[in-house]
């Protein structure tokens, strides 16, 4: 699989130090990671798909939440895909492999600043 892709985009990276007395009231936040895939174009002359990759996170750590969403357009090139579910395990790794490499990136850097220390590495 051809794939072309745009450079990843951050539409959203949220820190917050956790506030313990506040999910006492409201609830604790749960870690959940998404990625998604929203169709652009099907290109039936050229024999191409251009979507777009979602990843939608919240992170819980002991001292801290992130959350957002990154995002990057991809063209997949001699492949037509009308459905996300057409694609193996693999490809959609693959396809989210960037956006995962951007999350790891933003967490390191934030938290080594905002912790004042090393920074976290995610793992997943």
């Amino acid at each position: 699989m051809e794939v072309i892709r745009q450079q990843e985009f951050v539409n959203q990276y949220h820190y917050d130090a956790r506030n313990l007395e506040w999910e006492k009231e409201n609830g604790t936040p749960e870690t959940n990671v998404e990625v998604t895939f929203q169709l652009v174009n099907k290109d039936e002359e050229q024999k191409a798909t251009t979507m777009v990759a979602v990843l939608q996170f919240m992170i819980v750590r002991e001292e801290f939440v992130i959350s957002g969403v990154i995002s990057q357009m991809v063209t997949i090139k001699d492949r037509i895909i009308n459905e996300p579910c057409e694609f193996s395990q693999e490809e959609v790794e693959g396809l989210a492999a960037p956006l995962l490499d951007m999350l790891h990136r933003l967490t390191y850097e934030v938290t080594e600043i905002a912790l004042d220390r090393v920074g976290v590495n995610l793992e997943f």
